[in-house]
């Protein structure tokens, strides 16, 4: 099993910034890959970014040039560095690690004023 545990949401104003971590434990070595999902009230979840365990990136259209994905393999921790925010990225994200199995993490919350 693998057990994820985010953190670094929080309340920021527009243009601001956050980073998200998400540190993973247990199997790790079973993990493909990672990435960030959020969900907005009402709103189905959605992808903003993913990275595969040897870095390649993808991002969704809403975020690229925004948002950035990496990943610390040596402490299994995979980060969300979110710039330039606006309102509509307000949302409950989430940590997603993709092995034959999917896990979850618990999500953490952003919130974005304008």
């Amino acid at each position: 099993q693998v057990q994820l545990v985010e953190s670094g949401g929080g309340s920021v104003q527009a243009g601001g910034s956050l980073r998200l971590s998400c540190a993973a434990s247990g199997s790790t070595f079973s993990i493909n890959a990672m990435g960030w999902y959020r969900q907005a009230p009402g709103k189905q979840r959605e992808l903003v970014a993913r990275i595969s365990t040897g870095g390649s990136t993808m991002y969704a259209d809403s975020v690229k040039g925004r948002f950035t994905i990496s990943r610390d393999n040596a402490k299994n921790t995979v980060y969300l560095q979110m710039n330039s925010l606006k309102p509509e990225d307000t949302a409950v994200y989430y940590c997603k690690a993709m092995t034959p199995i999917i896990y979850w993490g618990q999500g953490t919350q952003v919130t974005v004023s304008s």
